[in-house]
């Protein structure tokens, strides 16, 4: 069974006098308030204005700092290093790991500082 052969100039000519008609018929419903439209706008009471949202306090920043963690496999961190003793941090991974079966790692963690 053969399929008729569609014509995409002729649909988006279409398409295009479609949208024309359309636009030329909103720019003249605007251009001619009606009698209707000009009563109920007359009938209808102006709403209050709206109340203006009060200011939100702004997020203080929080000031972080940087340590490396010891973890098991279920992460759960069991030793905290400064950020400057990465070495130390990795000499205590590579003992955890020899010690038991499991892998141990470090990974960075960021904590806030409370003053």
């Amino acid at each position: 069974m053969a399929r008729k052969v569609v014509n995409r100039k002729e649909l988006r000519a279409q398409a295009d006098a479609a949208e024309a008609r359309a636009k030329t018929t909103k720019k003249a419903a605007k251009d001619k308030p009606t009698k209707e439209k000009k009563e109920k706008a007359a009938k209808e009471p102006k709403k209050p204005a709206a109340k203006k949202a009060s200011r939100k306090k702004v997020a203080k920043e929080v000031r972080m700092k940087a340590y490396w963690g010891v973890f098991n496999p279920s992460m759960k961190r069991l030793v905290l290093f400064e950020y400057a003793d990465k070495k130390a941090a990795d000499k205590k991974a590579a003992d955890l790991t020899a010690s038991s079966r499991s892998q141990h790692f470090v990974q960075l963690v960021k904590e806030a500082i409370t003053e």
